[in-house]
């Protein structure tokens, strides 16, 4: 999924001619990689020239970054709404092992040049595909089965950073029970510690 480049011989202006421009830089990076990829390759691939993008990024470090918000924001998955917390956990983490496994890869590979040229690790790229958490705890607080005191900033993110984890030892997908023995032994338990009545540790099947 992707946005459609416009053709290239029409006058494009504003909004319709950045995502043109990010869209190729997106697909530059998939086919070249990061140290292959220039401002110029990119303006060539878009249809366009070099100070085009000039104007809007710096250099191909800005673009790449760019680029990638944009792929993210526009491949965002729908909000899971299963009714509980530990359905919408398993929900969000069953989706990121098939398109973003796939993509944590690609950003190991393909931009190993860009973590050496910005000193930015590979672990920091794939945090951009964290998505939609923060709205799924949130959810879990209107519906009381956590306190939101108790969502640390490290809690919060644990869900997709132990993903992370696996997918980084394993390089492919996280087996189904993987992913239910991260939820039911490790996140539940600590994201509800403490409490007491109907919304504690929601460990159980449903």
């Amino acid at each position: 999924m992707g946005d459609e480049v416009p053709d290239k011989r029409t006058r494009r202006r504003g909004e319709v001619l950045d995502r043109a421009l990010l869209s190729a830089a997106w697909e530059e990076l998939l086919e070249k990689g990061y140290e292959n990829l220039s401002l110029e390759s990119v303006a060539e691939r878009a249809g366009t020239s070099r100070p085009v993008l000039a104007r809007r990024w710096n250099d191909r470090r800005e673009l790449v970054l760019a680029a990638i918000r944009h792929w993210l924001e526009q491949n965002r998955p729908a909000l899971p709404d299963t009714g509980t917390l530990r359905g919408d956990l398993l929900a969000y983490l069953e989706e990121k092992r098939g398109t973003r496994s796939e993509m944590a890869t690609v950003f190991q590979t393909r931009l190993a040049a860009f973590a050496k040229e910005s000193g930015t690790s590979p672990q920091t790229l794939i945090t951009l595909m964290a998505g939609n958490l923060d709205e799924i705890w949130e959810a879990a607080v209107e519906r009381g089965e956590v306190d939101r005191e108790s969502l640390t900033p490290r809690i919060r993110s644990l869900p997709f950073d132990l993903f992370t984890v696996e997918i980084t030892r394993t390089m492919g997908p996280v087996p189904s029970a993987t992913l239910e023995e991260i939820v039911d032994t490790i996140i539940l338990p600590l994201a509800t510690a403490g409490r007491t009545g109907p919304g504690a540790r929601p460990a159980g099947r449903g």
